[in-house]
């Protein structure tokens, strides 16, 4: 017996903002993941849904991909209000308290949709609309919510609602996130990846400024449709699948290794594939009865039901938890979570770890910027972002002077001349996943309106 026997249950929410799917694409999404061609219309796919049609032996997972509850899209901002009316009221974050009374906490990993050309989706286009609409919602319900990273590569296509695996495609990655630090003054500790998906680019990416990755899918019965088969998508098949938390190894973010993040597992609720059940929820208790505390993670998204998901995992929680009565279960916040689990306490960063200064350089007219850390930050270098005087954004690499602790960054004519920069931000993690950032403004006389 462990003498602290505590599962930490993670809510994570893949937050994207409303979705809109046809019946005409539905059938479309039925021959991609089947081969299977058939006349669009709702009366086909309501024997679709019941297992009415002889599909040869695949009724069943054909019935799984186009369930009525997955097809109930929140195709409208209202729809997703009128949930989060709901889902965000005490009443319903209360209905099922956990070990210490505590209600329901959800975990907002919010995406911007940005750098398409086709959204037939009717996907909310634009840089922090989804972010900011979440912020608002934490912060008028004064809940104890988390706001996290998610991210979805640009497709070659540019179609919004088509997967990608390359992060590296395009500056998109770091465009999102200069705006997200000088903008709205916030940094990302905790990342969900987008379609599940990491690839060696954005492992590591990922391992220079994120400490918590809660992406891991590794299950014993995967469920897998012919679209998603030999790892195409969410590939984590070599991953651990107690519901330990590990460290990934260099060259495979799927066996443990020596790198700096740490990576939990996190399954589906209640849709087609790598789905929560009793089972994993009761490996989970094992778990935290032998080992001690235990991170229980599971995902789904804001275009659908979410208070059903909830209802779900409560009602396997109501199952589990009586045989366990040595076991408490406690609804958290993501990164809280991740320290109780990792480091056996919660205790919030209140120091600012990070000093900026600016001085003179070697040539006329140039500025050097200088970073200090007070201790090691999470990775090798902060993340600097840059803007413009005619609102460009830019992301840029450090000088090193000290592995994570000291950095500089000139500007001048090789980078960005100093009367063209309207603002500075500097961000990182403290190694227990406290984001710290700092800025610096030009003064209104040294700035001109013309770009680097």
């Amino acid at each position: 017996m462990h003498d602290d026997p505590t599962v930490y249950i993670v809510h994570c929410i893949d937050t994207e903002g409303p979705l809109y799917e046809s019946v005409e694409a539905t059938f479309e999404r039925i021959y991609q993941i089947f081969g299977i061609e058939l006349s669009p219309s709702r009366e086909t796919l309501r024997k679709l849904q019941h297992c009415e049609l002889d599909l040869g032996g695949r009724e069943e997972a054909v019935a799984r991909v186009v369930a009525p509850h997955l097809l109930a899209y929140n195709d409208t901002w209202d729809k997703i209000d009128a949930m989060l009316e709901r889902i965000g009221d005490d009443s319903f974050r209360y209905a099922f308290p956990d070990s210490d009374g505590g209600g329901w906490v959800y975990n907002w990993h919010c995406v911007d949709h940005v750098g398409y050309t086709v959204n037939p989706r009717r996907r909310d286009m634009g840089y922090h609309n989804i972010f900011d609409h979440y912020r608002t919602f934490v912060d008028e319900t004064q809940a104890p919510d988390g706001l996290h990273w998610h991210f979805h590569p640009t497709h070659p296509s540019l179609w919004a609602h088509k997967s990608a695996t390359f992060y590296l495609r395009d500056t998109k990655f770091f465009d999102i996130l200069t705006r997200r630090v000088i903008d709205r003054n916030w940094f990302p500790s905790v990342n969900r990846a987008g379609f599940h998906t990491e690839r060696p680019d954005s492992h590591w990416l990922l391992e220079q400024w994120i400490p918590y990755d809660i992406s891991n899918q590794a299950c014993d019965n995967p469920g897998e449709q012919s679209d998603l088969a030999n790892g195409r998508f969410g590939d984590w098949r070599r991953a651990p699948k107690d519901w330990s938390i590990y460290r990934p190894h260099h060259d495979d973010y799927q066996v443990p290794g020596n790198c700096r993040r740490y990576i939990a597992r996190c399954l589906n609720v209640r849709t087609r594939l790598r789905l929560l059940d009793e089972l994993e929820v009761r490996k989970a208790f094992e778990r935290a009865r032998h080992e001690g505390p235990t991170l229980l993670a599971f995902t789904d998204h804001d275009f659908r039901d979410i208070g059903k998901d909830v209802e779900y995992v409560r009602s396997l929680l109501r199952r589990v938890a009586p045989d366990y009565p040595d076991v408490r279960y406690c609804y958290s916040e993501a990164r809280e979570a991740m320290n109780h689990v990792l480091f056996g306490e919660y205790t919030p960063s209140t120091s600012k770890i990070l000093s900026i200064g600016l001085e003179p350089g070697a040539l006329e007219g140039s500025k050097v910027l200088t970073v200090e850390a007070s201790e090691p930050i999470f990775g090798p270098q902060p993340f600097l972002a840059i803007r413009t005087c005619t609102g460009k954004y830019y992301h840029d690499n450090f000088d090193i002077q000290e592995p994570f602790r000291r950095w500089t960054y000139v500007f001048d004519d090789q980078t960005f001349p100093w009367e063209t920069i309207d603002r500075v931000a500097v961000a990182t993690n403290d190694r227990r996943g406290f984001p710290h950032i700092v800025r610096i403004e030009p003064s209104e006389h040294d700035k001109e309106a013309q770009d680097a």
